[in-house]
Parts: C-alpha cells; structure tokens; sequence
C-alpha cells in the first residue's frame, strides 16, 4: 500500500528504512506516550525487528509514515480476536521535527478508510494518556469521540497514568 497523506505517505515498511527508524524513534519524548514494549533506548537491532514483524503481518495493519526521502514515523492497527474481531486499536508516533504539522491527522483518517473499508472493521479506538493532548486532538481532528477516560490504568515511567479512550465507528 502507498497512499498520498499530504507532505508525507503511508506506506509498507522497508528494510531501508532500518536507520531512518532507529534515528527518528531513539527519543525519549516518543517513547513515554507509548507502551513500554516500545523500546528506549530505541537501537537498529529494534528497527530491524519491527520490521520483519511488520512485513510478516497478513493482512498489513502496520505501515511507516515516510516523506519522499525517509521514514519518519509509523502507525498500525491491532486487530481484536473472538467477539472483537470487527474491532482494532489504533497506535502511532511520529518524529518529533514534524510534529504540529497534521501529518499524522491524514494518516489517522487514512488507515481508518482501509480499516473499514479494506480490512472489514467496524469500530477503530485508541487510548492515548491523558498526559498526552496532542495526541487527543489528532484523534478528534479525525473523527474519533471520546467515550470515556480510563482511571489509572497504567503504569509508565515511575507514574500511574489515567488513559482517554476515543472510537470511531463505521456507520
């Protein structure tokens, strides 16, 4: 897959892409708005990983936000299993020196459009740390409603965090 997302597309990862990926997602900022299987510190021995796993995934729900040049970020579903099979959640990050610039706003829409319409999905949510209001303006910019918030349900660097939960449902 390789959709236009404005500046930028969304796109299959590469083997390519390994050092660019290990580069932009080495940052400390990224990696506290995500859960800890996400490595810090972030090596190329990672990169290459994630992107064997990513390239192994059939049908594709992990995919790189990239310019012309690079990959600059990823964003990627997981699908539900027995009774949440029509259901995935969603999860991103992006280099820090694109951010505020509503890259992964059109990607967030962009992989809902596929969710739905190429995966069969009915309903896409996200769980963004309440600590994280960039986050929970991407998801609402996108459609996306708040449905509830999520009392102290994680643990993250040395802090219990309240987590947000935002849905979209296809109609």
């Amino acid at each position: 897959m390789k959709l236009s997302i404005g500046e930028c597309w969304l796109r299959d990862w590469e083997e390519l892409d390994a050092p660019a990926l290990a580069v932009h997602a080495d940052n400390r900022r990224i990696w506290s708005n995500l859960r800890d299987q996400f490595p810090h510190p972030y090596r190329l021995e990672h990169a290459r990983e994630f992107i064997r796993r990513a390239a192994e995934a059939s049908p594709r729900t992990i995919f790189a936000i990239a310019t012309d040049s690079e990959a600059i970020g990823s964003i990627g579903l997981m699908p539900g299993r027995d009774v949440h099979r029509f259901t995935a959640e969603l999860g991103y990050w992006l280099a820090e020196p694109y951010w505020g610039r509503g890259i992964v706003t059109m990607a967030v829409k962009a992989l809902v459009q596929y969710a739905f319409e190429e995966l069969g999905l009915r309903r896409v949510y996200a769980e963004p740390y309440a600590t994280n209001p960039a986050s929970s303006r991407v998801l609402e910019k996108a459609g996306f409603l708040l449905e509830g918030r999520l009392r102290a349900s994680v643990f993250k660097d040395g802090k219990v965090l309240d987590q947000l939960l935002y849905a979209i449902v296809r109609e």
